[in-house]
């Protein structure tokens, strides 16, 4: 039998030329595209955020290469980047064998690119213009929510603050009528509260004057305790609502341990079963799978994040896109009107546009947006043929942006055979017409049904939606490590950067 034969094992060797870091790096890794693009970057944006004089920092071109490395490595804790540093000869080689501590990594991360990572991943992305792997001319747009860090339980609603202002409102009315019942010959000023506009101080003033009034009168037990609570509580809760609505700016609700984060539905699993959670809704541009502008968003529906979406493209690169795709979620008026004005051929679904485009599809004869319209005469024909003729116009804001209905009424309902089916409205049909949103609808119906609206509809789901899917599973990034939305910007910064720069490198 022969003998095994093995290779010399000598854990001490010393070598007369000890071995380079550079050496045992492949020509073609990740880390040396990294490497060589953050070292094209202007760091002045961010060596301003340094103080001058102390001791020395760890320079910030070197710390920006470990995170993103680390973020395309799936490393995000800064507890296991500082391990990385000592132990991985990639992150070794980046550090230069530099070994900074988590507490700087994650100061770096949290305070020195605060406001300012877009514009580095701006750079970014201008490189990757240049060397031919991007462009900024057609986006596809889409959004995902992601679970914030926050306590799951701790949460304010916006319905619920109304609520219990209303029942105080109510309960201070009725002390208020209480007193005027008991002590209306006390002297004294009578002159009832505006309840429709109570705030801290109007309900502690009211207070006063309700017990001022009720001193050298009898009242039950009852009233003096509920007059005791008011007084103790409620200038207190309303002062509390004040400020919880001033963190809300709108939203439905917010979590207490971030702020900046709202409760959304998230979908849990492949039957989209979930559960209320904090989180973020985060907009990506892309093109050719690359990320070319993202941003986070508290609101969870996508409607109203495109505007401010495409207001940061046009920061970033001094410029809008000639092109924007974008699925049925940011189909509005609002949103058709924006890219009108700004001249972008706009490729956005409108809500009903895929239901209208199955085959089993039959258009309602019924429905308002079949009945025939005369534009020189300002009037609609029902589906018996009769005239609705104009009565008047009115105008609703959501959200800041005005829209304008016009008002059509038929005549002569009541003996029409087709009522039943036609409508269910008292008295005759009352027509209500957005014509401004209506042909700007039409419109976007029309350029999505043309070859190259086609085209555009295959294309989004092939570009943006495999962004989303590689981060959420490749890279298993479904929950923010930081708090704040300022914070949570950055970590989706660098995911952003990593992903493109892995991109490069594949």
């Amino acid at each position: 039998m022969a003998k095994p034969i093995f290779k010399t094992y000598q854990q001490n060797q010393v070598y007369l030329f000890p071995p380079s870091l550079e050496d045992m790096i492949a020509i073609n890794h990740p880390v040396r595209v990294v490497s060589e693009v953050m070292d094209r970057i202007d760091m002045d944006i961010i060596i301003k955020k340094y103080k001058g004089g102390g001791t020395t920092s760890y320079h910030p071109r070197m710390l920006l290469k470990v995170l993103i490395y680390a973020y395309l490595n799936n490393v995000y804790s800064s507890r296991r980047m500082e391990a990385s540093v000592k132990e991985n000869i990639y992150f070794m080689w980046l550090a230069g064998m530099q070994q900074p501590d988590h507490h700087t990594l994650n100061r770096f991360r949290s305070e020195r690119l605060r406001n300012i990572l877009k514009e580095v991943f701006a750079q970014v992305v201008l490189l990757l213009v240049d060397s031919g792997h991007v462009g900024l001319q057609e986006i596809y747009t889409d959004g995902t929510k992601i679970e914030s860090v926050a306590n799951r339980y701790t949460f304010v609603w916006g319905k619920a603050i109304k609520t219990n202002r209303e029942k105080i409102k109510q309960q201070l009315k009725e002390l208020w009528k209480y007193t005027q019942k008991v002590a209306a010959d006390e002297k004294g000023d009578n002159t009832p509260p505006d309840f429709d506009k109570i705030d801290s101080k109007t309900v502690k003033a009211t207070i006063e004057k309700i017990d001022a009034a009720l001193k050298e009168v009898e009242v039950s037990k009852e009233v003096k305790q509920k007059l005791n609570y008011a007084k103790k509580n409620w200038p207190a809760k309303l002062k509390q609502y004040a400020d919880q609505e001033k963190i809300l700016k709108g939203r439905n609700s917010y979590s207490k341990t971030d702020t900046g984060a709202t409760f959304m539905r998230m979908k849990e699993d492949h039957m989209l079963n979930g559960q209320l959670k904090p989180g973020y809704n985060v907009q990506l541009s892309t093109n050719n799978q690359f990320v070319v502008n993202y941003s986070l968003h508290p609101n969870p529906t996508d409607t109203r994040t495109l505007i401010p979406h495409l207001e940061q493209h046009k920061k970033l690169y001094g410029s809008m896109p000639e092109v924007q795709v974008a699925d049925a979620g940011y189909g509005s008026e609002e949103n058709y009107q924006y890219l009108h004005h700004h001249n972008i051929e706009a490729y956005v679904k409108p809500v009903d546009f895929d239901r209208k485009q199955k085959k089993n599809w039959q258009p309602n004869p019924f429905a308002s947006d079949q009945l025939e319209y005369d534009g020189s005469k300002d009037v609609y024909f029902c589906p018996a043929g009769t005239e609705m003729k104009n009565t008047g116009q009115y105008s609703t804001k959501e959200n800041g942006f005005r829209k304008t209905y016009t008002l059509y009424k038929a005549t002569g309902c009541r003996n029409c055979p087709l009522k039943e089916a036609c409508h269910k409205q008292k008295g005759n049909r009352l027509l209500k017409v957005n014509h401004n949103g209506r042909t700007l609808k039409q419109q976007a119906h029309e350029r999505l049904k043309t070859q190259k609206g086609i085209l555009y509809r295959k294309q989004r789901p092939a570009d943006v939606e495999p962004v989303f899917g590689n981060i959420k599973s490749n890279k298993n990034f479904k929950r923010f490590l930081l708090k704040g939305i300022d914070k949570t910007e950055i970590e989706w910064g660098l995911l952003c950067i990593a992903h493109n720069l892995k991109k490069v490198a594949a």
